[in-house]
């Protein structure tokens, strides 16, 4: 419940807590608190259980965590019957990085069993393909462009 209030946290409230309401009067104030608590507590149980109760036992499997979006979502797409798996394993990541390389550069997809060559070469050497361009090689006798900016 107070996973993120860190020791210097507590340490603040618990001193606030001394100065506010004494130290006569907080040991009944931390046996109301947690009395409270339970009552809060135990009217949820019993409402979870009237509702389920009142679902019948076409619903015995209902949980209220389903009720979490995220949860509900997580759950549907473990679920088997969409055929998820079979569409995660049927794709190939570097089949379609190579497509898409072979797009950008402007190459004939026949070239492309050579490029798939090389992205295997380059997933053995260390599973990155390189998609930059490489620039062409200057004249030796060319100057680099000047850029203002960088000077």
């Amino acid at each position: 419940m107070f996973n993120d209030i860190g020791p210097l946290e507590l340490v603040t409230l618990v001193i606030l807590a001394v100065l506010v309401f004494g130290p006569d009067k907080l040991p009944k104030v931390i046996q109301d608190v947690t009395r409270t608590i339970r009552k809060i507590r135990d009217f949820s149980d019993s409402a979870k259980q009237d509702i389920r109760e009142e679902l019948g036992p076409e619903f015995k499997d209902f949980e209220f965590e389903d009720l979490n979006p995220k949860t509900f979502i997580r759950k549907q797409l473990d679920n088997d019957d969409l055929g998820l798996k079979e569409i995660r394993s049927g794709f190939d990541l570097k089949k379609e990085m190579a497509e898409v390389t072979d797009a950008v550069q402007g190459r004939d997809p026949e070239s492309s069993a050579s490029s798939a060559s090389s992205a295997s070469s380059a997933s053995a050497s260390g599973g990155r393909l390189d998609m930059t361009k490489k620039p062409e090689k200057a004249a030796a006798d060319d100057r680099p462009p000047f850029d203002a900016d960088a000077t």
